[in-house]
């Protein structure tokens, strides 16, 4: 327990789980209303925070793993909030690598929900995510951590996170994600990103095309300075199993770098970290070459692009939007071209599946169609259909749940096999869990 989070209830954490799980249906609401009232009730523990933002459709999480990963290996205390979680809520919240304990997560319980059951009764209920947001900032707060490391639920400029006053920004790609949310084309969503962007403080973005344009003028609209990653900034010089080495690019100088994070986008996430971090080094922030080199190498991000079996093979990949699916069948046909693809499939049934689906299928020597237990999970038979609409030969079978449709892969496979496990971040949680800890 960090020690100054004082013991004011004997709240049990199932009970406060349970307490938080009820807001799930308030799904999600723009605006920073709520947030701002529930956090000022809480004495506004984010204005005590030194925040590094991030933002984007994909890489965010990786990008967030690494500057936390670079910043512990300067040794700074650092608060990691990210989201969704894989496996365990307390994924969610984390200090120096230590996810939330159920204590301590009890504990905060107990001292937002008599704010957030006053706001009830004022007809003005915090979403999930805003409770969850309240609780990492008090955390992080109670913890005294010298930086947070901030992810972007949804969007930006109404994401609940956004009432942050950040030392640096950063917007990784774009791409059409939540359209029905964000905006239908590229600009728009750009726009919803670019939210985060704070007035005179610098910025970092890999985002192209209309995307890049459109934050572009909200940089400038900002008097934000902002520098730009594209792919002439970073190399990968060499793959070997496990790992990867890149050549980056920075603004100081190029940085040679080791990660057991998979897939050449790697590369394009590194980049964004470091220039994360020399914006921080050019406030003043003290950090050795040695720092970000080891914390790059030392970072971890379970479910995606992770080998968890040798024997057989497994790769997980919480793929689930098709710029996320792009990614992985770049990686299959760079890495793993030698290998037959056992493909085991669970998706949501709010996404583009038409578009997931023919990315990834022309790939596959074999396809397993299963489901999480998400209530948003997509039917497999569905699925089913629309991949045979692509190919109706194709070598492929319906399984009712997640481990037993791990269990047809391990059965099925060769030796020089690979099972991928892909879809959406809820059918890697319960692969993953299934494999390694042999829960269901």
């Amino acid at each position: 327990m960090c020690s100054t989070l004082k013991d004011t209830s004997s709240i049990p954490f199932q009970d406060a789980y349970d307490w938080l799980c009820s807001f799930d249906k308030y799904g999600w609401i723009f605006g920073l209303e709520r947030i701002i009232v529930l956090l000022e009730q809480l004495g506004n523990p984010h204005e005590e925070l030194k925040v590094i933002h991030v933002a984007g459709t994909n890489g965010k999480g990786s990008v967030c793993k690494y500057v936390s990963s670079i910043l512990q290996k300067a040794g700074y205390s650092v608060g990691l909030y990210l989201s969704p979680h894989v496996e365990r809520f307390s994924e969610r919240i984390i200090v120096n690598n230590k996810e939330i304990s159920n204590e301590d997560f009890a504990c905060l319980v107990s001292q937002v929900r008599p704010v957030v059951d006053a706001m009830k009764k004022q007809d003005n209920t915090p979403t999930f995510f805003e409770i969850v947001t309240a609780l990492a900032f008090l955390y992080f707060k109670n913890c005294t951590v010298d930086y947070a490391v901030v992810e972007v639920g949804l969007g930006g400029r109404f994401d609940a996170t956004n009432v942050v006053h950040p030392l640096v920004s950063v917007i990784t790609n774009i791409s059409l994600e939540h359209t029905d949310i964000l905006g239908k084309d590229v600009a728009s969503i750009a726009f919803e990103k670019a939210g985060i962007i704070k007035d005179h403080v610098p910025a970092v973005s890999a985002a192209v095309g209309d995307a890049r344009v459109t934050i572009d003028r909200v940089s400038k609209e900002r008097n934000a300075p902002i520098t730009w990653i594209d792919h002439t900034l970073w190399k990968r010089k060499s793959y070997q199993g496990r790992y990867q080495e890149f050549m980056i690019q920075g603004s100081f100088k190029d940085y040679s770098v080791k990660t057991s994070m998979l897939g050449g986008h790697q590369g394009e996430n590194i980049a964004l970290a470091i220039a994360a971090v020399e914006q921080l080094q050019m406030g003043g922030v003290y950090l050795t070459d040695s720092d970000i080199q080891d914390g790059i190498e030392a970072a971890t991000h379970p479910g995606r692009m992770e080998i968890i079996s040798e024997e057989p093979l497994i790769l997980l990949d919480g793929a689930h939007n098709p710029a996320g699916m792009s990614m992985l069948a770049k990686t299959l046909r760079e890495d793993f071209s030698d290998h037959r693809l056992v493909l085991v499939l669970g998706m949501l049934k709010d996404k583009d599946l038409k578009t997931m689906v023919s990315t990834i299928v022309p790939l596959s020597d074999v396809i397993i169609v299963t489901k999480s237990g998400n209530p948003r999970a997509a039917d497999p038979q569905q699925l089913k259909k629309i991949i045979e609409g692509f190919d109706v030969n194709r070598t492929m079978l319906v399984v009712d749940s997640i481990p037993h449709a791990i269990d047809h892969a391990k059965r099925i496979a060769k030796q020089k096999d690979l099972i991928c496990v892909t879809g959406s971040l809820f059918t890697v949680g319960e692969a993953r869990r299934y494999v390694l800890l042999g829960k269901s």
